[in-house]
């Protein structure tokens, strides 16, 4: 089992970005992937998540501004980001079950 993530950086406050998760290794195509986060000082926070079927959940402190969604052709799960906030700053993670990539870092800062 392998998630790769990408796309994290520094971006200004009401920035956005878009998170890519590359996964191999299983069937993604049965798979519900998750993304979650961890902040500097506080412990993992379940951001999203994508059921096989494309069913989608997201944490209060996600709904609105962010967007799950996956390509089954490409084994890719993406998190758009929109209306970024210093809050937001963490390592990001994808996820499934106990698996989890290594991260990608998001910084919100002017």
């Amino acid at each position: 089992v392998q998630l790769v993530e990408s796309g994290g950086g520094l971006v200004q406050p009401g920035g956005s970005l878009t998170l890519s998760c590359a996964a191999s290794g299983f069937d993604f195509n049965t798979a519900t992937i998750n993304w979650h986060r961890v902040a500097p000082g506080k412990g993992l926070e379940w951001v999203s998540t994508i059921s096989s079927d494309s069913t989608t959940f997201y944490a209060p402190s996600a709904k609105g501004r962010f967007t799950i969604s996956r390509d089954n052709a490409k084994a890719t799960v993406y998190l758009q980001m929109n209306r970024l906030k210093p809050d937001d700053t963490a390592v990001y993670y994808c996820t499934r079950g106990p698996e989890r990539g290594r991260g990608t870092q998001v910084t919100v800062s002017s």
